[in-house]
């Protein structure tokens, strides 16, 4: 068994990928105790393609592929890649390389001993950031915060890890970008430890923001994460979490 499993969904990255499966490698090194998991999450540009012919080199067998037909959201993908994780430790991270992939594996290696506890989530905490999206961060996580109960920053920094025994908790959780929250709403009702390191976020170079980039995105995603924030609310009073 292998004791972290990464896994990276990509939605319509084509551009990214040779840079993103070679970074991923250069992390991984000689290690054999780590696993890439890419999911080509219901791309339509050549994802699937792409990432057959990068993972037949020899160089590659770090790494696995789970393809999703359908885009069924982002977090369906992360839950479809994590189906396929070996790791005691588990993590995802995005592909459009704004997060250093290299990030997890050093944090594995600060934190493994409380990861393996069951009793911790890791998370990144972003910096190299702009002050509007600085501001728009931590507006978001404040209100989040107040309409939950529940103390949340920072909450789609990435990485996300955690012990095995925590996908126990992630039968309901959402499919689209709510999955980040959900987490670590779910760990603050665990009563776990949420323990963040800074990471780095660089500027994209293909491709474009899904969730949240520019100012629509931004927009759709406020949209989102209220209406998710609202249900989960609702469905705490009936009982059914």
């Amino acid at each position: 068994m292998k004791k972290l499993s990464i896994v990276i969904p990509c939605y319509n990255e084509s551009g990214s990928l040779p840079n993103l499966v070679q970074v991923c490698r250069e992390a991984c090194g000689a290690r054999e105790d780590v696993e890439f998991i890419f999911v080509d999450n219901g791309s339509s540009d050549g994802t699937q393609e792409i990432f057959k012919t990068l993972l037949a080199k020899p160089e590659n067998a770090f790494a696995h592929l789970m393809h999703v037909p359908i885009n069924q959201g982002y977090g369906y993908g992360i839950l479809q890649g994590l189906s396929l994780a070996q790791g005691e430790v588990l993590a995802w991270t995005h592909a459009d390389l704004q997060t250093d992939p290299k990030d997890v594996i050093i944090a594995f290696d600060q934190f493994g001993t409380i990861l393996n506890s069951g009793q911790t989530i890791v998370k990144g905490e972003r910096n190299g950031r702009g002050l509007f999206d600085v501001f728009f961060t931590a507006s978001m996580s404040v209100i989040s915060s107040f309409l939950l109960g529940s103390k949340l920053w920072d909450v789609n920094a990435q990485p996300k890890m955690f012990h095995r025994s925590f996908m126990k908790h992630l039968d309901v959780a959402p499919h689209d970008f709510s999955l980040d929250l959900y987490v670590l709403f779910v760990a603050n009702r665990l009563g776990m430890k949420i323990q963040s390191f800074p990471v780095f976020f660089a500027k994209r170079e293909f491709g474009e923001a899904k969730g949240g980039g520019n100012l629509k995105g931004k927009y759709k995603l406020i949209k989102r994460t209220f209406a998710y924030i609202f249900q989960l609310r609702n469905d705490i009073k009936q009982g059914k979490r």
